[in-house]
């Protein structure tokens, strides 16, 4: 059997009258996976308060609690960076993480707890966010977009 060209438009009498040609996309989309319908993305595979495992939310919420700073967090990306009080490196922090009413700025005070980063899970990331102490002389937001001076 010969291989076909696929430069060349398909055979119709390899079609049956009722289907009709669809070209290849990457990836293969396939009919009832539901990842690849809602989004057309890859998932991300950084765990959320969406996306973590129930065992992953006790490990963390069951975990101690540690005090850092934050070093810098952009909402429109939502996520930043959370530096220990104790000097170890740098924690990362997801918008959905943050509990509280105000938007974390650099230099607020933070309490939070820690959960692995999968695959290797040789990363942390910070889970229950607090802010609680914001930093005085800057302008904070609120979730909602009210500006307040602390």
């Amino acid at each position: 059997m010969a291989e076909p060209n696929l430069s060349s438009p398909p055979d119709p009498s390899l079609s049956s009258p009722s289907s009709t040609p669809h070209p290849l996309t990457f990836p293969f989309l396939r009919q009832g996976s539901r990842v690849w319908e809602k989004s057309g993305e890859l998932p991300s595979p950084l765990p959320t308060k969406r996306t973590r495992t129930y065992s992953a939310t006790v490990r963390a919420t069951s975990g101690p609690v540690f005090k850092g700073m934050c070093k810098n967090f952009s909402r429109s990306q939502g996520h930043g960076y959370i530096t220990p009080a104790n000097g170890a490196e740098d924690i990362f922090v997801h918008i959905s993480d943050i509990e509280g009413e105000y938007v974390p700025v650099e230099g607020d005070e933070v309490t939070y707890k820690v959960c692995p980063i999968p695959p290797k899970n040789l990363k942390f990331q910070a889970v229950e966010v607090i802010i609680t102490h914001l930093n005085p002389g800057t302008k904070h937001e609120t979730w909602s977009g009210q500006i307040i001076s602390s």
